[in-house]
């Protein structure tokens, strides 16, 4: 199995509003930098929509690397919250109504075909590929504000 490190990053310009994402995939010395963006967002969709591009764009099962800035997407995914929040028809444990459940249904399709590794770092504190997915996600949301 093909092992891959995928970085992503969000970005919103009002929460909702303006957003874009930016996703680099790594593998074997080589890298693809996807980005994207909306109108009207917020950043947990913009941070969510970098990982399930990523994740995408692999055309076959892969074990994967994921790091995020992203303590809602790292979190749910680590912690199996969002499995559990599937499990109890989107309600989360203090019994309010999941957000994003379009994207989460995504997601978790994805995370059932690869081996997914979780690893969050401190955004904008300096890491190389997290500041480059800023910059894409950042130059994204600007199309659109």
């Amino acid at each position: 199995m093909k092992h891959i490190d995928i970085y992503t990053d969000g970005a919103c310009s009002g929460n909702p509003g303006a957003g874009g994402w930016g996703t680099i995939l790594v593998y074997n010395g080589h890298e693809k930098e996807l980005s994207g963006g909306e109108a009207n967002t917020t950043n947990n969709r913009m941070e969510m929509m970098a990982v399930i591009e990523g994740l995408k764009a692999l055309k076959e099962p892969c074990e994967v690397t994921l790091t995020s800035d992203s303590q809602y997407i790292c979190n749910a995914v680590s912690r199996g919250w969002a499995k559990a929040w599937k499990k109890n028809h989107w309600f989360k444990s203090d019994r309010t109504q999941a957000k994003n459940i379009d994207l989460w249904e995504e997601l978790l399709t994805l995370l059932d075909v690869h081996q997914v590794t979780v690893e969050w770092v401190r955004g904008h504190n300096g890491h190389p590929y997290n500041e480059r997915c800023d910059r894409l996600a950042v130059e994204q949301a600007k199309k659109y504000s």
